[in-house]
């Protein structure tokens, strides 16, 4: 020790001024004093591990001379620790011959007789411990259970059908490998290695683009806005199914009209208009919907009260599964991203025994390779790659950050976006062998019956041929079952990336209210949502659909991947990756990043501009004052990007030069991965 060492260089005639006894009390009380001083230090500041075979693992080690003193205050010549281990022979020898040069410094007199050890300094952080998994499985549940949504069901087959069959699924794929996937993998690492919401995370990336989580979480406000109202439909039906009949199947209800006409396979005397309605649509317009009661909207009229009531219990429902964190969450995803799976094998095998399911498959896969020549196609595969895996909306941010830090991401990521795909083509023929029977019955083509694209889709083509199944209430139930667990699994992800990201941002504030805070949150999402819920509440859910998570989204996206590669640096961010797995990205990776996947959203970005989609629903044409609105919620979100560029350049101290570097200079990490300091030490 310090004091021991001062002693035993003191004169020889002080030393005899006192008596041997008060020498060795004087001994007993500076050794006790030291190493009262070193345990408050550890206790404080962190724990010292000496170990022989550390050194490999941490940075490049630094050579103390003796008596120096190391991070935490304490003398590197301080006593071996309890926690010291002995490490390999190899390294140990390493060490010892690596460390001879720092040691020399101090004489040779301050060596003792075991030579140079690893000191291994572990800083321990004085926040509370992040929450993990309590399984891997209920994490990869959680992030297929997000991926693979409502939209693997609706849209994939309506966008694959309409461009080209079969020829649709080259462009898909190339998209997927060049531009979902290297996003997704992107997004899971970044989460895992900075152990951050999609907010505090941008401190430690590049803190000027921090505005960039809060449009996130504006974003994922919308879709709660929205995306519940589409359950509270699917719970509305399955509530329907217990009745003796289906009321869809008849048209002898009290909200049927003229030209509602029952179709079956075996009645050929019904003939089929272009005035003419089935059950299905009319149960779907107006008892669900009620739209005939709105004129558009300028006029919403006044709230369902029955989809109210459905909704709440679907907010209930999201409530008390995501109120105490992913390892509640994690357990409901068992049952709501499994039961999914087991409904669309169900369904595809009665689908394939129906009388006309060959005509469906061959419409679904029957290439078209002239539409590889249009322009559309490969937007729409970019779109549809892209909203299919999700990234940009803060959830694979959120989920990842709960992972251990050495977790394998990179496995990670190509498990759950290989299942998201396969799950979009198995779904094409779960529907196509229901739309093959349904132009068989209709005697119509199969391109008659599969004109509406949407939730239209579902509550009524698909509706209407489980109908006239066998067994057709059985099928009902699980049908619309299913659309609920698709649903539940996207609202707890979406919603955990906003708790997530504000939990992180204000810890002191909302970490021990998350019960409360995660309350508060569902009550807003049900107050925004009750717009929905009107007579025109149909045409908002379009509104949303179609502006809410456009453009805005992906020009985030573009915004993260350009601060992640451009500003962070890909060979920053690839040096954490080697970090956490061991391995460094390959070219691809690297490549895809830096120039792929900024022109694969720019690309979706500029044809979005160029060519506005059309919003019409039913027969309503959105007049020219709504596609104005529809741009100032898109804008709405993104604004917060810009904003808070402008707030932190004012906010910053200094010159403008020196506000402009510290804006785009990362915060290191103060978790547990970044607090090791290995050194050679006597």
């Amino acid at each position: 020790m310090e004091t021991k060492v001062t002693k035993m260089m003191m004169s020889p005639m002080k030393m005899n001024r006192g008596s041997e006894k008060d020498e060795e009390e004087n001994d007993k009380r500076a050794e006790e004093e030291d190493k009262k001083k070193e345990e408050g230090s550890q206790q404080e500041k962190g724990r010292l591990m000496l170990a022989d075979g550390l050194a490999e693992k941490g940075p490049k080690p630094l050579s103390f001379v003796a008596g120096q003193r190391v991070s935490n205050g304490l003398p590197s010549t301080a006593p071996q620790s309890p926690t010291e281990t002995t490490g390999t022979p190899g390294a140990g020898s390493q060490d010892t011959a690596s460390g001879s040069g720092g040691g020399g410094a101090g004489g040779t007199n301050a060596v003792p007789a075991g030579g140079l050890r690893t000191l291994v300094v572990q800083q321990m952080s004085l926040e509370r411990p992040r929450e993990t998994w309590s399984k891997k499985m209920d994490f990869l549940l959680s992030v297929i259970g997000y991926a693979v949504d409502l939209g693997n069901v609706w849209r994939f087959p309506y966008i694959c059908y309409q461009n080209g069959g079969g020829a649709f699924l080259l462009p898909y794929m190339l998209m997927a490998v060049f531009g979902g996937v290297p996003l997704f993998y992107m997004e899971l690492a970044l989460g895992q290695f900075h152990r951050s919401g999609c907010i505090s995370i941008w401190k430690h990336i590049c803190p000027i683009f921090k505005g960039i989580g809060f449009a996130i979480c504006i974003i994922a406000l919308y879709i709660a806005f929205y995306y519940n109202t589409i359950m509270a439909w699917s719970l509305y039906y399955l509530l329907s199914c217990f009745r003796p009949t289906l009321p869809w199947a008849s048209c002898s209800n009290s909200w049927n009209t003229a030209n509602c006409k029952v179709y079956t396979y075996t009645d050929r005397n019904v003939s089929w208009s272009n005035s003419s309605t089935s059950p299905a649509e009319e149960f779907y317009t107006r008892q669900v919907l009620q739209v005939h009661l709105s004129p558009g909207l300028h006029q919403l009229g006044s709230v369902s009260w029955q989809l109210a009531l459905c909704l709440l219990f679907i907010f209930t429902i999201v409530y008390f599964s995501i109120w105490k964190g992913v390892k509640t969450s994690g357990k409901v995803v068992w049952v709501t991203a499994t039961f999914p799976y087991l409904v669309l094998l169900v369904l595809l095998v009665r689908g394939c025994t129906l009388p006309g399911a060959w005509r469906g498959v061959v419409f679904y896969l029957q290439p078209d390779w002239q539409k590889l020549l249009s322009t559309t196609v490969w937007v729409d595969a970019a779109a549809q790659i892209f909203f299919s895996l999700g990234p940009g909306f803060g959830v694979l941010l959120a989920f990842a950050s709960y992972n251990p830090f050495h977790n394998n991401c990179y496995k990670d990521a190509l498990l759950t976006s290989s299942v998201n795909c396969l799950t979009s083509f198995l779904s094409g023929f779960v529907i196509f062998t229901v739309l093959g029977y349904m132009a068989e019955m209709r005697q119509q083509d199969v391109s008659a019956v599969a004109k509406d694209a949407g939730p239209s889709l579902l509550f009524i083509i698909y509706a209407e041929a489980i109908a006239n199944m066998p067994a057709s209430t059985f099928f009902a139930v699980i049908f619309f079952l299913m659309l609920i667990m698709l649903g539940l699994d996207s609202t707890f992800a979406g919603l955990e990336g906003v708790i997530t990201a504000m939990i992180d941002e204000f810890p002191q504030l909302l970490a021990k209210r998350r019960k409360l805070f995660v309350f508060g949150l569902v009550c807003v999402c049900y107050l925004g949502a009750l717009s929905t819920l009107t007579y025109g509440g149909a045409y908002v859910v379009k509104l949303f659909e179609e502006y809410a998570t456009g453009p805005a989204v992906i020009t985030v996206v573009l915004l993260e991947v350009i601060a992640v590669s451009w500003f962070y640096g890909t060979d920053r961010f690839c040096r954490d990756v080697q970090l956490m797995l061991g391995i460094y990205p390959g070219w691809f990776w690297r490549v895809c990043w830096v120039a792929i996947c900024p022109c694969f959203l720019l690309f979706i970005i500029i044809s979005f501009l160029a060519f506005p989609p059309e919003v019409r629903l039913f027969d309503y044409q959105y007049p020219a004052w709504t596609n104005v609105l529809g741009y100032c919620i898109g804008v709405s979100s993104f604004i917060c990007v810009p904003t808070y560029m402008v707030y932190y350049l004012c906010r910053a101290k200094g010159s403008f030069k020196q506000r402009l570097l510290k804006s785009i200079t990362p915060v290191p990490s103060s978790e547990g991965h970044r607090d090791y300091i290995v050194t050679n030490a006597v």
